[in-house]
């Protein structure tokens, strides 16, 4: 084994607020136990999935990786960023180690095959998976949670990024922490925001479906806008995203249909 990317962690905002001690102890205790078991097998390169979030409710667009850090709206913002924060303190008091810093977007889509894709448990937290099943009627309506925020139609704006991109930022940046030492961040979005709304409609014209809204207040922890300047990306790594958010609702669309159940337990035995 050469490297390690760690993806593993919970990422519910809403969940974190009701939760916080469980975030902590998963997101960051988590991190650290595996820092420790990689140093006991001798494997020090290290991705590690953080998020937008820790950048907080930061008022300078786009998001670069020297905007403000400290500020995060949510426990599970606080979480991403006491686990950078570790993190960057081992690659620096330790030479060996090599962590790169991956701070996604908005992730959504699926395998353009419809074969991968994305099955929440329980109900769904974000925005594309709850749509998807409304969208499939195994839901009745999208909640939207807060109109009044200070965008052009009053929904949330998010840099949504199609998860074949992600996993291509991946791979660049594999390749980049195995030729040099120390901790390094990246910004991994499109650079584009769009509003919740905007994702709505977009998704009702390319699979012909009509979603039902419900607005809601907002949601504690939800910042009004957000998205990346991800020019260092490009310029260290060679990596800039290609897909649009019509590729990404396609795809995604293309899988809830395929598996409206998900991956059934008979499909997972063959």
């Amino acid at each position: 084994m050469e490297a390690v990317v760690h993806c593993a962690g919970l990422k519910a905002v809403g969940e974190s607020v009701r939760e916080p001690l469980r975030y902590f102890d998963t997101n960051v205790s988590g991190s650290v136990n595996l820092c420790q078991a990689m140093a006991e097998a001798g494997v020090f390169d290290l991705l590690f999935s953080s998020s937008a979030t820790v950048y907080g409710d930061c008022e300078r667009m786009p998001l670069d990786e020297n905007c403000p850090l400290g500020l995060p709206t949510n426990p599970y913002g606080h979480s991403k960023l006491m686990a950078e924060h570790v993190m960057k303190s081992v690659a620096h008091s330790d030479p060996r180690w090599s962590i790169g810093l991956l701070r996604y977007f908005n992730p959504i889509g699926a395998h353009p095959s419809g074969l991968l894709g994305e099955v929440p448990c329980n109900t769904p937290n974000n925005l594309l998976p709850f749509l998807l099943q409304v969208a499939n009627r195994l839901r009745p309506a999208l909640h939207i949670f807060g109109n009044d925020y200070p965008t052009p139609d009053g929904t949330g704006v998010r840099d949504y990024l199609h998860v074949m991109d992600l996993a291509d930022g991946h791979l660049k940046a594999l390749d980049r922490i195995h030729s040099e030492r120390g901790a390094s961040v990246w910004n991994l979005g499109t650079g584009q925001g769009y509003s919740v709304l905007e994702v709505v409609r977009a998704f009702e014209r390319i699979s012909g479906k009509a979603v039902p809204l419900i607005y809601e207040p907002r949601r504690p922890g939800d910042v009004a806008a957000c998205w990346s300047d991800p020019a260092k990306a490009l310029r260290e790594l060679q990596w800039s995203a290609r897909l649009d958010l019509d590729s990404m609702l396609a795809d995604a669309w293309r899988w809830q249909c395929m598996n409206p159940q998900g991956y059934a337990p008979t499909a997972l035995v063959s």
